[in-house]
This record gives C-alpha cells, sequence and structure tokens, in this order.
C-alpha cells in the first residue's frame, strides 16, 4: 500500500483587506503519496502560490490541517517548525529574485547548512556545496560567481540545489520554469524528474501551463479563485474533463497541427471577487451552463467516478 506523505484537510488563507476578507484560499483538502507529483493549475490569481506557502507555513493559515508524516504542521511550535524545515523546501518562481545578489553561488547554496548546523568545519560545507552543485549540473568553476553573471537556468538551478541541501523529502515548486526559455524548461523539468527518481521526493508542482503538468505530475488539482473545482490523475483529466473551467483551459492548450483541433472554448462574464464571496459557484459568471443554483448554492467536492473529483451542479 503507498505511503501518504502530505495530507492537506480543509485549509484556509484569508487576507484582511479594506474592504473585507480576501478568500486567497476557501478549504483545500487532498493526499499526496511519497514520491509522488501533485499538479496545481489555474489562472493567474487563484490561490495556487499562496496554497503552497501556507503549506509550508511560508504564510500562516486562517485554519486547517496540514499533516506530514502524520504530524500537524500548523500546531507546530517556531522551534518544532524550525526543525521540520529541513524536510520541507522550496523552489520560488523568479530565479533572480529569490536569490541574495550579494552572495556566490556557494554562500547561497551553503546558507540551510550553516543555519542548520549540518557540518562542523568549512571544508565540510565546501564539499557538499560542491557535491550539490555537481548533482544540478552547475560548473565547479561558478562556486564564486554571483547570480547576476548568470543566466535564468543556472539561476534556477542555485534555487533546486539551495532546495536539496538539507536531503528534504517534500518540495513546493512554485512555476518554476515559466520564467525561463522552453528549451531550458526542458532541462529544468528532466532535472526535478531525475531529481525525484534517484532521492524519492515528493513534489506539489505548481504551474499555468498544462502542457506541462501533463508531463509532470501524476495527479492534477485544478482551482478556481482559491476553491478546488476538479482533481483526477493526469491522463483522466486530459482524457476526461469535467468541470466547464477545466474544458476551457484545455482548449486553451495550443496544438501544433491544423487538423483535428479542438474548438477553444471562450470565457465571457465577470470574474468575481474573492473578497467576502457570496455563496454559490465562484465560476458561475463565466458558465455557459451555469442555471440558478449555481449562483445560490456552492458546490460539493465530490467524486464522481473512481479518482476524479468535480465540484459542480452538473454532476450529482
Amino acid at each position: 500500500m503507498s505511503e501518504i506523505l502530505l495530507e492537506v484537510k480543509d485549509l484556509k488563507k484569508y487576507f484582511k483587506v479594506k474592504n473585507g476578507m480576501l478568500h486567497a484560499v476557501d478549504g483545500l483538502s487532498f493526499k499526496i503519496e511519497k514520491g509522488k507529483t501533485l499538479g496545481m493549475v489555474g489562472e493567474s490569481g487563484c490561490g495556487k502560490s499562496t496554497s503552497g506557502r501556507a503549506i509550508l507555513r511560508l504564510h500562516e493559515p486562517t485554519s486547517g490541517e496540514v499533516l506530514f508524516e502524520g504530524r500537524d504542521l500548523a500546531k507546530l511550535n517556531k522551534e518544532e517548525m524550525r526543525d521540520m524545515r529541513k524536510e520541507l523546501q522550496i523552489i520560488f518562481q523568479d530565479p533572480f529574485a529569490s536569490l541574495n545578489p550579494r552572495r556566490t553561488v556557494s554562500e547561497i547554496i551553503a546558507d540551510p547548512l550553516n543555519l542548520h548546523k549540518v557540518y562542523k568545519t568549512k571544508e565540510e560545507v565546501h564539499s557538499k556545496v560542491l557535491e550539490l552543485m555537481e548533482t544540478v549540473g552547475l560548473a565547479e568553476r561558478l562556486v564564486n560567481a554571483y547570480p547576476h553573471e548568470l543566466d535564468g537556468g543556472r539561476r534556477q538551478r542555485i534555487g533546486i540545489a539551495r532546495a536539496l541541501a538539507l536531503d528534504p523529502k517534500f518540495i513546493v515548486c512554485d512555476e518554476p520554469v515559466s520564467a525561463l526559455d522552453v528549451s531550458i524548461q526542458a532541462q529544468i523539468l528532466n532535472l526535478l524528474k531525475q531529481l525525484q527518481k534517484d532521492r524519492q521526493l515528493t513534489y506539489i508542482f505548481i504551474t499555468h501551463d498544462l502542457s506541462v503538468v501533463n508531463y509532470f505530475a501524476d495527479d492534477i488539482l485544478v482551482m478556481y479563485l482559491g476553491k478546488m473545482v476538479e482533481k483526477a490523475s493526469s491522463e483522466k483529466l486530459f482524457e476526461k474533463p469535467m468541470h466547464p473551467y477545466t474544458k476551457a483551459l484545455l482548449s486553451a492548450i495550443p496544438i501544433p497541427s491544423i487538423h483535428n483541433r479542438p474548438k477553444r472554448i471562450l470565457l465571457k462574464g465577470e470574474i468575481s471577487s474573492p473578497i467576502n464571496p457570496k455563496p454559490g459557484c465562484r465560476f458561475a459568471a463565466r458558465c455557459e451552463s451555469a442555471k440558478d443554483e449555481c449562483f445560490n448554492k456552492s458546490p460539493e467536492f465530490l467524486e464522481i467516478e473512481p479518482e476524479h473529483f468535480v465540484a459542480c451542479h452538473l454532476y450529482k
């Protein structure tokens, strides 16, 4: 039987704003098996990145549980959480903004090792840094280089090396290739895949690029304005999308063919406000299949087919 590494139960993250409470993440629940990847997709502003940060407590959750190997991260005190950070890491979206421009490659990668006092001597730390650089494909000659001297791909490799420094079990990949050229994207994705295989890593892979997540993820969770709208295996979601929003997202994937091209679904209507949201489906105003019930009652997230979950009044 597969081991569940991470389980999230009814996770919520609200931000107080001028006009009320902004519901960035509203009732997130899922499980990830050890060594697997969960892809999180949706438009900008749907709550993907906030979800990843709330799981790691980079944003303190408003409510809910985050069970990592059975321990609720939300209940750990500052010291316990600091120790737990060895197991939980993040790779940020912007490989330039996430690196300190005043520090060299070796200093950046060594930071977690020094912070957690993993090694006693500078020689041991330096040896580990060189090992990590080799693992992620960074030449040893770059050890004293600064981030501004490197291209985006190499900068992202530094971020990956830093995330691997403490041998974590779980990594949130927050759009790690969106700021890179397409050819470099492929290299970074293949590197992450190989690292997962070699180290039995478990990922949450956050992206807005569905073609990338189809290649990379085992399961996919589709979000819309802080809510889960659909979750299934990657294969199932692409073969048989059920939620109208998922169908619209998939129809927007460019296909290099002039034949058999699916009809593009254009979403119209106003995007609902995530500030003090009213009852009802948050996608209803843009949905061609919406009925009265959709505007008045929030749909439940139900298992419509085996391991295929949808929050939509079209399915009972």
